[in-house]
């Protein structure tokens, strides 16, 4: 027998759509503000020569700046205001949640609610500050290093060119900070997510381009291509499919009796998702790896710097075996640390506790938060392997294959993921839409009936 809930969610039309206002304000709301950032990464920074700083830059896109640029959504490239994206603020809410796990006074004030969060939320913001001031200022000491074969990048170094440099790109991250807000609040899907997203997307009609002229010149075999493109459907269909997966916990609850009537137990499930920290830990790891070094590699352009950065520089290259050990790594160990800040066993053990229900075989309690930590680790190490397996797997096939995949795993990964998370909060936009005509129309019945009276 169908649902109330799944009969609703099958006529979700069209029809509901264009009925559903509000989510029609939501959505137009999100366009203007993802139209918005993509205005500031055309809009350059001060000082800057754009032919010589163009120049250097494609000397080092394959490397950590072209990973950059793909998240800034070309920005870096072209030195836009939103060079530095929303990436500080990534490293900040990192910092912030370690410190979390490690502090006492701040584990208390995330348990105070909404009021605790609003102070946490607050600290990751002053934090963000910090971080992308000192991120710009080691990006304006490595633009004054800089030369090309067009000149000197920066037109007028000094003291002046560092300090609005410094002004404009963390001007650009808060203000990115802020519009990622507003889109949650008043628009549809995380913020955050969708402005990174908004930026990997961009690039991707450029990338399929290249690659079909790559195809016509000769340089890229049609089956290569043909190829490549299968392989790029079977990772976004492992992707879907992954994200979708749930292991279900049977949850069993007593009998009731109520007058003389014995009820039966009800049963349902608690599902664990095989993926639970979804796309955050390559978004962590990827902007933990260009913190320490964005800075290094404009220092080191051209030969400058010491010689101990130009080859740590180089060893963080994409494609080199220690980046890709330390990004597997970082992978995994975010994978185990957002799933354990996300999902907590012994509260959810507390929980079934109070509301009278137990996993059949399981003691209630200390061993219920046992089990279901223990069901929570295996499946978290396959979800932990999938997400190191797809955002590597590109790197390699670049690295040592030759083969041009473009839109990497990260960015593949990103971009389905947030996808589907926004279409699923329509969804429920639309669904709750529909139970609110459905409720009206029984008052207004109800309204109807009592005045026949």
């Amino acid at each position: 027998m169908v649902s109330a809930a799944e009969q609703l969610a099958s006529n979700l039309n069209l029809g509901a759509f264009s009925k559903a206002q509000d989510l029609k304000n939501r959505i137009w709301f999100t366009l203007a503000a993802l139209i918005v950032y993509r205005f500031g990464t055309f809009i350059p920074i001060p000082g800057i020569d754009a032919a010589a700083f163009s120049e250097a830059f494609r000397s080092q896109s394959s490397g950590i700046l072209g990973m950059f640029n793909v998240f800034a959504g070309g920005a870096v490239e072209r030195m836009a205001i939103f060079a530095l994206n929303i990436m500080p603020y990534i490293s900040a809410s990192i910092i912030i949640q370690l410190m979390t796990s490690m502090n006492k006074k701040l584990e208390a004030l995330k348990k105070e609610g909404e009021s605790g969060r609003k102070q946490i939320n607050q600290y990751t913001r002053y934090l963000t500050l910090v971080l992308a001031a000192f991120q710009a200022y080691g990006i304006a000491i490595g633009l004054e290093g800089s030369r090309s074969a067009a000149g000197s990048v920066v037109t007028d170094p000094g003291w002046f060119f560092r300090a609005t440099t410094v002004i404009t790109l963390v001007g650009g991250t808060m203000f990115l900070m802020w519009l990622g807000e507003q889109i949650t609040q008043r628009g549809v899907g995380n913020g955050i997510s969708l402005i990174i997203f908004a930026g990997i997307v961009a690039g991707l009609p450029m990338a399929l381009v290249h690659l079909f002229e790559m195809a016509r010149t000769g340089a890229l075999s049609t089956f290569l291509l043909l190829a490549l493109l299968v392989l790029m459907l079977a990772v976004v269909a492992a992707i879907v499919f992954i994200e979708r997966a749930q292991r279900r916990l049977l949850i069993q609850y007593p009998k009731r009796q109520v007058g003389n009537r014995m009820f039966q137990g009800d049963a349902s499930h608690l599902p664990l998702k095989l993926n639970s920290s979804g796309v955050i830990p390559p978004i962590f790891a990827s902007s933990l790896l260009l913190l320490p070094i964005t800075a290094a590699q404009f220092s080191s352009a051209q030969g400058g710097g010491p010689e101990w950065l130009q080859t740590i520089v180089a060893s963080l290259g994409n494609g080199q075996p220690l980046h890709i050990a330390i990004y597997v790594a970082l992978i995994i160990f975010f994978a185990f640390f957002y799933t354990a800040v996300v999902f907590n066993p012994k509260d959810t053990a507390d929980n079934l506790r109070k509301h009278g229900g137990f996993l059949p075989g399981i003691r209630p309690g200390e061993k219920t938060a046992e089990y279901i930590d223990y069901v929570l680790t295996r499946i978290t190490v396959v979800g932990a392997i999938y997400l190191a397996a797809v955002c590597v797997m590109p790197e390699i096939l670049t690295a040592y294959a030759g083969i041009p995949f473009y839109f990497g795993g990260t960015s593949l990964l990103i971009a389905v993921s947030v996808t589907m998370d926004t279409v699923a909060q329509i969804q429920s936009h639309l669904l709750a839409h529909q139970y609110e005509g459905l409720i009206k129309k029984a008052k207004l019945r109800g309204a109807t009936t009592r005045g026949r009276r």
